[in-house]
């Protein structure tokens, strides 16, 4: 029974999960009692929705999840708040030494509680799913029954621990009571959203997969709403709703990326709302004619436009005040170093077309395996992006984020089929695709650009560890590339049973990424980083890093990358 509710994927994470309370300050003990409950309660109720998909009346079937993979609620739940409580830890670092203004170790404070939050609450909705269905055919004294217990009081304790922690930080009891307030608030959006999630792109996502896609865009419209709130009112020190951050000028790189990146997401909405209205009015509506699909195809480009180009930057402008338009901001940036960043331009431009042609030829010529093609996507996005990190890493942030607006804005065109592009776009990414995408949503792209952003985008302001930032690179572009190549090749040893990796690909992804950062360090010391990490703390994270891609089902792109990076913050 023990064997069975810890397998690898589990072992793994609880590693993961206790080096990172291994390394709390006194002054995050709460933060760690919270996590701990969180983390047991999420593997509880894990265990309980996989003993429930295995039955012949799952609870769980409404979820239509990726097929094949385990639910991930214990990766999903934990990976989050752990980020956040890595961050927490390296800013109390610099408090301590003065680096860093106590409001933003406030700030960070109440994005931990936020996004553990969101996987409460997600957690509480699946406990109500799971043992409140009209399953009969289990007698009522179970294992399941200790589960919900267990699960039930975590749950509970965390609520306390919750509440403690934010009192004690909290001025006046008024304050206490609009924390509390916003944190609710992120949870009860969490746990709506992943359920438009699940039932919007059914087969696409696992469980812990869709909780971890959840927490993060609930955390970063609650953060731009917050912001926005803040500037209404003008009340910032009052409200605390995520202390003084909202007071002190944010960059405007940041402002842009979120800008645009929120309004791609919720323009799918307005687009479906506005082709309604015209629908309504249209004398003929019939989706096949040749009129419908321009007159679609119009109303899409207007909508995209007039997103872009006067709603987003209006709301830019009120965040940030800027002095001119963002985009002609966005212009002069890239025009005040021309050489340098037109030349890296021209770079990316060159390499992209080149492996996107060859592979593309490769892939239709079927002359070599898809899993092997898509990992020279790793190798690519190292050539890419880590020249460009050294040299020009505020100019690569900006870069992530128009990158992730076009996939943003092509996946639209596609899941859509905007005429003239949409078909042509599916055939196109549809030569890309392996067993984690659907004909619905193609997310490997997104994951792989995602994984390799993150961390960087993290590590703006504050960053002690210089090889934080490489966190995806490292973890994507070298050793999981490095392990599936080696594992493909000569992997004989399997891992698990049940599982297709390798020891030897294994092996090979933790080597390689040692070999990596022994090179890399000495590059980054010539422009000045200064190296304060113990090597045993790197070998630990990049063991766990490999030992996570070796066991995990769940989409690595996604996880790995996050996993590393709490682990080099440390």
């Amino acid at each position: 029974m023990a064997a069975v509710a810890l397998n690898g994927e589990r072992v793994v994470v609880v590693l993961f999960i206790g080096l990172v309370l291994f390394s709390l300050p006194f002054s995050l003990l709460l933060h760690g009692v919270a996590l701990s409950l969180l983390a047991l309660s999420a593997l509880f109720v894990e265990i309980r929705a996989d003993d429930d998909a295995s039955s012949s009346s799952s609870s769980l079937s409404l979820f239509k999840t990726r097929p094949g993979v385990s639910s991930g609620i214990f990766l999903g739940a934990v990976t989050l708040p752990v980020v956040m409580l890595s961050k927490l830890i390296q800013l109390s670092r610099a408090l301590s030494l003065r680096q860093v203004p106590l409001e933003e170790l406030e700030y960070l404070t109440m994005q931990y509680w936020a996004t553990s939050a969101s996987s409460l609450s997600v957690l509480v909705f699946l406990c109500m799913v799971i043992w409140g269905s009209p399953d009969r055919t289990r007698p009522p004294y179970t294992r399941s029954l200790v589960d919900a217990k267990l699960s039930l009081s975590g749950i509970v304790l965390f609520a306390v621990v919750c509440c403690v922690s934010i009192a004690a930080t909290s001025h006046t009891g008024f304050h206490a009571v609009l924390k509390l307030l916003w944190v609710l608030l992120h949870g009860l959006a969490a746990v709506k959203l992943i359920q438009h999630v699940l039932s919007t792109f059914p087969s696409c996502a696992s469980i812990g997969e869709a909780l971890l896609v959840t927490a993060g865009i609930v955390l970063y419209f609650g953060d731009m709403l917050a912001c926005t709130i803040a500037k209404v009112t003008g009340y910032v020190d009052s409200l605390e709703l995520v202390s003084a951050q909202y007071g002190v000028k944010r960059s405007e790189i940041s402002i842009i990326i979120q800008g645009v990146l929120l309004g791609l997401l919720l323009f799918p909405m307005v687009f479906k709302f506005v082709l309604r209205i015209w629908e309504c009015s249209s004398i003929s509506a019939n989706s096949e004619s040749r009129t419908y699909k321009i007159g679609k195809s119009l109303i899409f480009f207007a909508s995209l436009g007039f997103i872009l180009i006067v709603v987003i930057p209006s709301w830019m402008q009120f965040a940030q005040d800027f002095s001119v338009h963002p985009l002609l901001w966005v212009i002069s940036f890239v025009f005040s170093e021309p050489l340098k960043r037109l030349s890296l331009c021209m770079y990316w431009v060159c390499v992209i077309y080149v492996s996107v042609l060859w592979f593309y030829n490769i892939s239709k010529n079927n002359k070599i395996e898809r899993i092997l093609l898509r990992k020279y996507y790793h190798l690519m996005a190292v050539s890419m992006f880590l020249p460009a990190l050294i040299f020009q890493p505020k100019f690569l942030d900006l870069a992530f984020g128009a990158a992730l607006a076009v996939f943003l804005v092509v996946e639209i065109i596609r899941v859509w089929r905007i005429w003239p592009l949409g078909q042509l776009v599916h055939q196109f990414m549809n030569a890309f695709t392996d067993h984690r995408d659907s004909d619905l949503l193609i997310v490997s792209h997104f994951s792989l650009l995602l994984g390799c952003a993150l961390p960087i985008w993290m590590s703006s302001g504050f960053n002690d560890r210089p090889l934080a930032p490489f966190a995806g690179i490292l973890s994507l572009g070298i050793g999981d590339t490095m392990a599936s190549m080696v594992g493909h090749k000569y992997g004989a040893l399997r891992c698990s049973k049940t599982g297709k990796k390798t020891i030897e690909g294994t092996a090979a992804g933790i080597t390689s990424m040692l070999a990596a950062c022994s090179i890399l360090l000495p590059l980054l010391a010539s422009t000045g980083y200064i190296f304060t990490q113990h090597w045993l703390s790197l070998l630990l994270a990049v063991t766990v890093c490999g030992l996570l891609e070796a066991y995990t089902a769940q989409l690595d792109n996604a996880f790995i990358p996050l996993v590393f990076y709490s682990l080099l913050c440390l």
